[in-house]
C-alpha cells in the first residue's frame, strides 16, 4: 500500500496481540526493562469500538453517527458510551461523568475504545483514573490530542501498551476519509501492520530499536513532574502538534530537554505540526530552525515526514510498544512488529 504523501505499510503474515505487563510506578524502561513491550502474536480481537468522549464536548453528534457508519463498514461493530452527548461548559460532561465513561469502556464487552475527539479535559481525570482496571481489562485504548495524557499515564502508571492516532470525528465523521488513515487504523487493529515507511526530507542517520512513546507535544510537556510522564530511557520519542508557533513548539523541546527527557532517546521522530502563522517579525525564523536548533544541542538523531497529527492522513501508533526505527536516502522505516526481523 502506498499514497502519495510517502507513507506505506506492510502487512504481517502472523498478525499480533500486545502484550502487557503491570505494576512497574517509578520504574524506569529502557531496552532491557525486563517488562513486555511486544506481542504474543496471538490474533487480536477487532470486533468492536466502544466510543467515549473523556475531553471536549462533541458539537455535532450526527459526525459521531457518520463515523460510526464508516467503521461499520469497515466491519467494526459499534457502541456509543451513554454520555458521549453530555455538555457541562465545555466538556463532555463532568468530571465525574467522564471518569465514568472510561470505568463502563474498561467493563464493556468490545475490545476496542476509540475517543470521539480530543480537546481538553483529561488532565484533570488522571488522579482519579484506576490505572490497574485500565491496563487489566484488555482494551485497546485509542485516541489522540488530549488523549496522549491518558497513553502516557497508562505506560507510566503499568506499562501497558494503547494507540494514538485516529479518532472518531476528526478521522470518520467528517465530509471524507482518508483512505490511508481508514488503512493504517483497521490494520494496526488487527495486527495486520509489521513495517510503516515514509518519506523524509530531513532525516539523521539512525538504525535502532526501543519503546515508541509520545504524542502531542503540548501534553507531553504537561506531564512533567508528574505521576504520569514515563520515565522511558534508549526509547523512539515522536512528537506532533497543532497551533502553536515555532517558538512554541521550540520552547516545549527545550523544557523537555533541559528536564533530561530529549537526551535519553535513540531517536526523536517529528509528526505534523500544522495550522500556525508565521510574523513578518519572525525574520526567517521557522519550524526548520527549529529543527535544526534541536538536532544542533541535542545531538539525537532527529527524523521528520511522520504521517501523524492534527491532519487528514495519520498512522495509529502503539505506544509503549518495543519497535525498530533505521532511514535510509529519503525514506525512514518504523518496524512495528519485529517477529520477522
Amino acid at each position: 500500500m502506498s499514497n502519495p504523501k510517502g507513507a506505506k505499510a506492510r502487512n504481517a503474515k502472523t498478525p499480533a496481540d500486545r502484550g502487557h505487563d503491570h505494576g512497574h510506578e517509578g520504574h524506569e524502561c529502557g531496552e532491557d526493562c525486563g517488562h513486555d513491550h511486544g506481542h504474543s502474536h496471538a490474533v487480536p480481537d477487532a470486533r468492536g469500538i466502544y466510543l467515549i468522549s473523556p475531553s471536549s464536548a462533541v458539537r455535532d453528534p450526527a459526525a459521531v453517527e457518520l463515523a460510526r457508519e464508516r467503521l461499520q463498514q469497515q466491519g467494526f461493530k459499534t457502541a456509543v458510551d451513554r454520555t458521549a452527548y453530555a455538555e457541562h461548559q465545555r466538556f463532555a460532561g463532568t468530571d465525574a461523568q467522564r471518569l465514568a465513561s472510561l470505568t463502563r469502556a474498561a467493563k464493556q464487552k468490545l475490545p476496542i475504545v476509540m475517543v470521539t475527539r480530543g480537546g481538553y479535559g483529561m488532565g484533570r481525570l488522571l488522579s482519579a483514573i484506576d490505572w490497574k482496571a485500565m491496563a487489566d481489562s484488555g482494551k485497546r485504548f485509542v485516541g489522540m490530542s488530549d488523549f496522549t495524557a491518558f497513553n502516557l499515564g497508562l505506560l507510566a502508571q503499568t506499562g501497558a501498551v494503547s494507540y494514538t492516532g485516529a479518532s472518531a470525528v476528526y478521522d470518520f465523521g467528517g465530509k471524507k476519509v482518508d483512505d490511508l488513515t481508514e488503512a493504517l487504523f483497521g490494520e494496526v487493529m488487527r495486527g495486520e501492520l509489521e513495517i510503516l515507511s515514509f518519506e523524509t526530507q530531513d532525516a539523521d542517520p539512525v538504525d535502532a530499536r526501543g519503546i515508541l512513546w509520545g504524542g502531542n507535544l503540548a501534553m507531553v510537556t504537561s506531564l512533567l513532574g508528574t505521576p504520569y510522564m514515563p520515565k522511558i530511557r534508549g526509547g523512539i520519542l515522536f512528537l506532533e502538534d497543532v497551533a502553536e508557533h515555532p517558538y512554541r513548539i521550540e520552547r516545549m523541546l527545550i523544557q523537555l530537554w533541559q528536564a533530561g527527557i530529549l537526551a535519553k532517546q535513540k531517536a526523536i521522530v517529528l509528526g505534523r505540526f500544522s495550522d500556525y502563522k508565521l510574523a513578518p517579525h519572525d525574520k526567517g525564523y521557522d519550524l526548520h530552525e527549529v529543527v535544526a536548533w534541536l538536532r544542533k544541542t541535542v545531538k539525537v538523531p532527529v527524523i521528520t515526514g511522520l504521517p501523524y497529527g492534527h491532519v487528514a492522513t495519520k498512522a495509529t501508533l502503539p505506544i509503549g510498544q518495543k519497535v525498530g526505527i533505521a532511514t535510509e536516502d529519503g525514506l525512514a522505516h518504523l518496524v512495528l512488529d519485529e517477529h520477522h526481523y
